[in-house]
């Protein structure tokens, strides 16, 4: 079975950091792209970051730009998503989701319909 398992939101203070956690069970993580969405409410599901396969190379919207970084730990079979200087506006359900198509994968900021195994979610609530 393929799954993939959020982890790391919390409760943090504006300017806070958090790291999310994304392993997976079932399948090699480091063969897929993977990417990282949030959707807060009332709002549509947003790409927030993604990271290649085979050259690890990394995307990131605009607004997390310089505050938010995306890693892979092939040992771990995981993907991180370092969040720092975190604001309000950055609270939402963060999911992070693989291209089923194996290798170097698609952009998830322009395809983020290509991307899937949502998982249940993390939970990230900034306070002013």
């Amino acid at each position: 079975q393929v799954r993939l398992a959020e982890s790391g939101g919390g409760l943090v203070q504006s300017g806070g950091s958090l790291r999310l956690s994304c392993t997976a069970s079932g399948f090699p993580l480091d063969d897929y792209a993977i990417g990282w969405f949030r959707q807060a409410p009332g709002k549509e599901r947003e790409g927030v970051s993604c990271i290649s396969s085979t050259d690890h190379t990394t995307l990131y919207t605009d607004i997390v730009k310089g505050r938010f970084t995306i890693s892979r730990d092939n040992a771990k079979n995981s993907v991180y998503l370092q969040m720092n200087n975190l604001e309000p506006e950055d609270t939402a359900l963060y999911y992070c989701a693989y291209d089923p198509r194996p290798g170097y994968g698609r952009n998830c900021l322009r395809y983020p319909l290509a991307f899937g195994n949502w998982g249940q979610g993390t939970q990230v609530t900034v306070s002013s």
